[in-house]
């Protein structure tokens, strides 16, 4: 008996299914009043495709898609079991030789969950890891919001979360837990190995089995006033860490400058002078003159702001000392201060 049809809606997640796997869809609907230029285009790719495409009104659609999603005037009838199903161990036998993975403890938002795959497929991330149980798992919604991606980037579902962690971390992958009780900050953290973020559920965040399992946690720290963000973002500000540092771009706490300092004074730049590079102190934001900031009359305040900015650009390891303690020096008047270390 074959599986019953389910629901995908939205232009790019009905767009990309016709890329991977037309054959799946068995029935799309197209508002019969949209004529604009990204809807002409899914109809020549489904014609292309040799998918049938019927224009019916936005009633019609509406009761496909549920009523109250945003379907953007394009809905798919596909076959219920067309997603292909991948097996944790059979994922793991197949990683490459420095994989990157995301671990979900008990995601239950789809517009989260979406978005996180959107990112980790942006990231490449090589799979998705997520419990059985306690999470929102793939669903209409999480397609649509993870425009295209939900087709593309491995999702994994296991029985116990806390046993799947200690496989991967017998397989030689780090696993760092996202969480603002972690000693240490995400800049800090060296991201270029075999890896896996392990990220906490909207609200309660990691629970304690699954903390316990983490090699290591860290926080990511806050420059404003908000205190978190959810997990989507979190998941989008660690995968790009993570990457620059694949890509050469080395620890981001190489490198820690006021955050209200944006352009540097050439010449008169410590960092300049102890970097060599003018140029480059210009672009990166450095701290301006020896003893005084344009930002402020007066001198350098005798505590370290928290709001430091983290710099991405590189720069010597061989620094002097003067150049860092002038660099832990902050201008910003925020009132969160702790002593110079």
């Amino acid at each position: 008996m074959s599986a019953p049809l389910r629901t995908l809606f939205g232009l790019h997640a009905v767009t990309a299914r016709l890329r991977a796997a037309p054959q799946s869809i068995r029935e799309l609907y197209v508002d019969a009043k949209r004529a604009d230029a990204r809807t002409r285009d899914l109809l020549a790719l489904a014609a292309d495709k040799s998918v049938r495409a019927m224009a019916v009104d936005a009633d019609r659609l509406d009761a496909l898609a549920g009523g109250s999603a945003r379907h953007q005037g394009v809905v798919a009838r596909i076959d219920g079991d067309s997603r292909r199903s991948v097996h944790f161990d059979d994922m793991v036998e197949d990683l490459p030789e420095n994989p990157l993975l995301i671990v979900l403890d008990g995601v239950q938002d789809p517009h989260n969950l979406g978005a996180i795959l959107r990112v980790a497929d942006a990231m490449g991330v090589d799979a998705v890891i997520a419990p059985k149980d306690r999470a929102v798992g793939i669903t209409a919604t999480v397609e649509k919001v993870a425009s295209g991606a939900a087709e593309t980037v491995q999702y994994v579902t296991v029985t116990n979360l806390a046993r799947s962690i200690d496989t991967l971390k017998a397989r030689g992958i780090w696993c760092i837990g996202a969480d603002e009780s972690g000693k240490g900050d995400l800049f800090g953290a060296k991201l270029t190995g075999p890896l896996a973020w392990v990220m906490g559920a909207e609200g309660e965040g990691l629970r304690r089995l699954t903390r316990e399992r983490c090699d290591e946690l860290v926080r990511i720290p806050m420059f404003g006033v908000v205190e978190s963000v959810n997990v989507s973002v979190a998941a989008g500000i660690c995968l790009f860490e993570s990457r620059r540092q694949r890509t050469g771009g080395g620890l981001g706490s190489d490198l820690e400058f006021c955050i209200d300092c944006k352009r540097g004074d050439g010449e008169s730049d410590p960092m300049a002078r102890a970097t060599g590079s003018v140029g480059a102190t210009r672009a990166i934001g450095a701290i301006v003159r020896s003893n005084t900031c344009r930002r402020r009359s007066g001198p350098w305040p005798t505590s370290s702001c928290r709001r430091w900015h983290r710099c991405l650009a590189n720069w010597s390891s061989r620094r002097s000392a003067r150049a860092s303690s002038q660099a832990r020096r902050c201008c910003t008047t925020c009132a969160r201060s702790v002593p110079i270390r």
